[in-house]
């Protein structure tokens, strides 16, 4: 797997630390590439790219082979997101190739790709840059006699009613997804070393990956619940990447239709699939999940100015402000697992910070009784959030 190659640790000197993936001032205002095989996947999948649309982005559609292709220009991004619609395009025209791809996440935008069973190797070798892998059988489907969707023609069980979701407000919302979303595609697998990739929809225990249209020689590489139907990826750089081995997934046909799972007797109207899509684009393009810490400071009890230095066994107290972005505006955030380490070498003090419900946190302690240079530091991980991690240095 590629490393990514922006530190997950950001040093502040005396300033306070900013956020910087995107802009504080018009974070929704942002320009997103769209490659298509064929422009009718404009008017197929319009729902899909309306509801982009309406949440304030700039799509700009062209197809995959286009000669005038480019991601940047003078050394600048056009763009702060790419969906590839285009699972069978052997090569990108113009400037644009697999390493483009790769160095435009590494500079911190986000990735949707979309494959099916005519995914080429280009395709999967974006995904297994990111730390995912494709079924190599180019003729293997995802297959589920169990969990298929029910349909008035009898098929090869290859239309699945997945509901196995990953359990995250942050990634997928607060409102519970009721209905089944149908999937029909390519099956992947995470690989083991990459930690930095989540299962969102899951295969049920009784999915596996074979040649739909011939019988099983040997057993299928891919079964149960190593099979990923929509997999992300946060990145160290907060860059945010979503893998799946569906396209019809986003169609306007699956998000109308109606779903029953064979295994259930509720039969929804219309599937999951829109709330699904919808939910989870949402924390891809960080409408949902991203964190911005500001005006980190800290000082004295009793006094309010930030000192050079101080003395040992001196109280001192430390405030950071934190806050999510909603889609619209930044809201403050809460939790109560926000911790500050006094660093020097090792964690001489770890805290848990206090906070007002209105995006400060703060707490106090007494300076250790050594001397030397020292570090405050916060590094926050959570599922589904945009990681902090910073430090600021002090003298005792």
């Amino acid at each position: 797997m590629k490393k990514f190659s922006i530190s997950i640790l950001i040093t502040i000197s005396l300033l306070p630390f900013l956020c910087s993936s995107f802009s504080p001032e018009s974070p929704t205002d942002r320009r997103i590439l769209v490659l298509l095989d064929d422009f009718s996947l404009k008017s197929s999948h319009s729902i899909f790219f309306n509801s982009l649309k309406s949440r304030g982005f700039d799509l700009d559609f062209k197809l995959a082979d286009d000669p005038k292709l480019a991601l940047q220009r003078y050394g600048q991004y056009l763009y702060d997101g790419l969906v590839l619609f285009s699972p069978a395009a052997e090569r990108f025209g113009g400037a644009l190739d697999l390493t483009a791809v790769l160095d435009f996440v590494d500079s911190g935008h986000d990735l949707v790709v979309a494959a099916d069973a005519s995914a080429s190797d280009l395709i999967k070798s974006i995904a297994t840059e990111c730390g995912v892998d494709f079924d190599e059988d180019p003729s293997a489907m995802v297959i589920d006699h169990k969990n298929y969707a029910v349909s008035e023609i009898e098929g090869d069980h290859t239309l699945i009613a997945a509901d196995v979701f990953i359990q995250s407000d942050a990634i997928l919302g607060k409102t519970e997804i009721e209905a089944p979303v149908l999937f029909k595609g390519v099956a992947h697998s995470i690989n083991a070393a990459n930690r930095l990739a989540l299962k969102v929809l899951s295969a049920s225990s009784s999915a596996y990956s074979a040649n739909p249209s011939s019988k099983l020689s040997s057993p299928p590489s891919l079964t149960g619940a190593t099979i990923s139907l929509v997999s992300v990826v946060q990145a160290r750089n907060n860059a945010r990447i979503m893998i799946t081995g569906s396209i019809d997934m986003f169609s306007n046909r699956f998000f109308r239709s109606g779903v029953q799972n064979a295994e259930s007797t509720i039969k929804y109207e219309k599937s999951g699939n829109e709330q699904f899509v919808t939910e989870l684009t949402k924390w891809i393009f960080h409408e949902r999940g991203h964190l911005k810490a500001v005006n980190v400071r800290h000082h004295k009890v009793g006094e309010t100015d930030e000192p050079a230095m101080y003395r040992i066994k001196d109280d001192l107290e430390f405030y950071i402000e934190i806050y999510e972005w909603s889609g619209k505006s930044w809201e403050p955030y809460v939790a109560n697992d926000v911790q500050v380490q006094f660093y020097m070498m090792s964690p001489y003090v770890l805290k848990t910070l206090s906070t007002d419900d209105k995006g400060l946190y703060h707490t106090t302690f007494k300076v250790p009784d050594v001397y030397g240079v020292f570090q405050f530091k916060v590094e926050y991980q959570r599922l589904g959030y945009a990681s902090l991690s910073l430090s600021k240095q002090i003298l005792i």
